[in-house]
């Protein structure tokens, strides 16, 4: 198989300096490092992550996706596939620490609530005598010495490296590194399940009726509910109390104005009908601008000259008025210009208005 290229490098390198990625900062670096988007070469990033998974493989390493189920955001990271005695040599954190750990995830994971989350309290009032290895064996003086000011620091430090977070309700909660590394592990506890991804339920909704067992992530029900007008549970069918926040109201309305509208309906008209409305508007576009030429060019003209032309102009030639028509046309032009005219204007058109009545 043909090595990594700079490119494949360049995104392990990135998850393992920063961390567990977002979405939209993995698919930027991608995008940067190949100048392709994922949307648009969909297959030539599953290769790239089949590849770089191939290598990791062979160091027990994996290139991973999970979704945090407390932002429903979607985060990749790089994770360690085996968890033996020698793998926990690379860790930098203490045994009392690492136990501490285990505590804090396992009264999450079984809270019958599934709300995902402990209280600070709760937290460094746990015990670290159930995890010893064995329970016949002596609790470690590490463990017993584990004081309340270690233990907060520790949270302290959890926290930051995202194996957990604190929540928006002041409680401390899973981290994207927790979710990341430990999916088998809530598969061999039996953590309940959400009934739309399968994967873990350690925050999510109950169903309304006590004695269904089925849970569904936050973001889950908002995919399956809110294009459904019956709300009712996979399980049992019991009415689900699911109401849209007004954030995701605001969203699904802001999705509906900026989907283009539906194009109008053309009919298709024949080859014939068109060659004739073309030529129909080339005849009209060419009538009415020797129209405007003749009118603007009457107008320039004196009227001598026009009054010359039409007396001129015979009944043979074929005109769209008759002679009858032109006269009182032309009439009734004099008679407005005469309103307008001085006395010997007025005079001079009188008379060659009698010549024209005597012919």
């Amino acid at each position: 198989m043909a090595p990594l290229s700079w490119r494949q490098h360049t995104l392990i390198q990135a998850l393992l300096s920063r961390g567990p990625l977002k979405e939209h900062d993995f698919l930027s670096i991608f995008a940067d490092v190949t100048g392709k988007s994922k949307d648009s070469h969909q297959q030539l990033f599953n290769d790239y992550l089949r590849k770089i998974n191939m290598e990791l493989s062979y160091v027990q390493f994996e290139l991973r996706a999970c979704r945090n189920q407390y932002d429903g955001c979607v985060y990749y990271g790089v994770i360690n596939t085996v968890s033996d005695e020698q793998s926990k040599l690379g860790t930098k954190y203490t045994v009392p620490q690492i136990a501490f750990y285990k505590a804090i995830i396992e009264a999450i994971v079984q809270d019958s609530s599934a709300q995902g989350a402990i209280s600070n309290i709760e937290a460094l009032n746990l015990r670290l005598e159930n995890q010893a290895s064995s329970s016949q064996a002596p609790v470690p003086t590490a463990l017993k010495n584990f004081s309340m000011s270690q233990k907060d620091k520790a949270l302290q430090e959890f926290v930051q490296d995202q194996w957990l977070c604190d929540t928006a309700d002041g409680k401390i909660g899973l981290g994207v590194r927790s979710f990341l590394d430990l999916r088998s592990w809530f598969h061999n506890n039996e953590v309940p399940p959400c009934d739309v991804c399968n994967e873990a339920g350690i925050k999510a909704d109950l169903c309304p009726n006590d004695s269904c067992n089925v849970r569904i992530h936050q973001y889950c029900l908002k995919a399956k509910f809110s294009s459904r007008n019956e709300k009712v549970c996979p399980g049992c069918g019991t009415q689900w109390p699911y109401f849209m926040t007004k954030a995701e109201a605001v969203e699904e309305e802001d999705t509906d104005i900026n989907q283009p509208p539906p194009e109008p309906l053309v009919q298709k008209r024949s080859k014939r009908s068109r060659v004739f409305e073309e030529n129909g508007s080339n005849s009209q576009e060419g009538g009415s601008n020797g129209s405007s030429q003749v009118h603007s060019s009457s107008r320039k003209r004196p009227r001598s000259s026009q009054n010359t032309d039409e007396e001129s102009t015979g009944p043979s030639q074929s005109q769209p008025m008759t002679q009858a028509a032109r006269r009182a046309k032309l009439e009734a032009l004099e008679d407005l210009e005469e309103n307008n005219a001085g006395p010997s204007q007025v005079t001079r058109r009188a008379t060659r208005k009698s010549t024209r009545l005597q012919r």
